[in-house]
């Protein structure tokens, strides 16, 4: 495996993800919880096959450094630092909203759910953004 293989493997972890977060978000909205627990929970799961495959590929290749300069540059540091930040605030944030969920204590549950869903999409869609720019760019 390479780095660019398991770099396209973790976007398309985050895309999967993120496809089963608003699929979860819909079914909630339409009252169907089973359905929504299972999109919720798929999302979770791929999240954490996505942690692994970064730490794995963080391990066998270390950082690729952006081969743009200029504006784009500070566009995707401003990315790139913004994903950063919120995924490390959001992942304890995400494991406690699936133990509450589970837990079937819906009002906990809803309650933090309603300000970790935008930003849990968020780190997802930057996930994609910044690989599309580190991998993709042809600056």
């Amino acid at each position: 495996m390479t780095s660019y293989g398991l770099a396209t493997l973790n976007a398309l972890l985050n895309s999967a993800a993120l496809v089963c977060v608003l699929l979860g978000y819909r079914a909630v909205r339409a009252r169907r919880l089973d359905e929504h627990r299972r999109y919720m929970l798929s999302a979770f799961g791929l999240s954490l096959v996505f942690l692994a495959s970064y730490l794995t590929r963080m391990l066998m290749f270390g950082d690729k450094h952006f081969p743009g300069h200029g504006a784009v540059r500070v566009v995707y540091f401003a990315i790139l630092i913004s994903h950063v930040l919120l995924a490390l605030a959001v992942a304890p944030a995400v494991l406690y909203t699936v133990v509450l969920g589970q837990r079937d204590q819906r009002e906990r549950h809803r309650k933090i759910a309603r300000r970790v869903l935008p930003v849990w999409s968020y780190v997802l869609v930057t996930g994609v953004l910044v690989y599309l720019l580190l991998f993709h760019y042809a600056g």
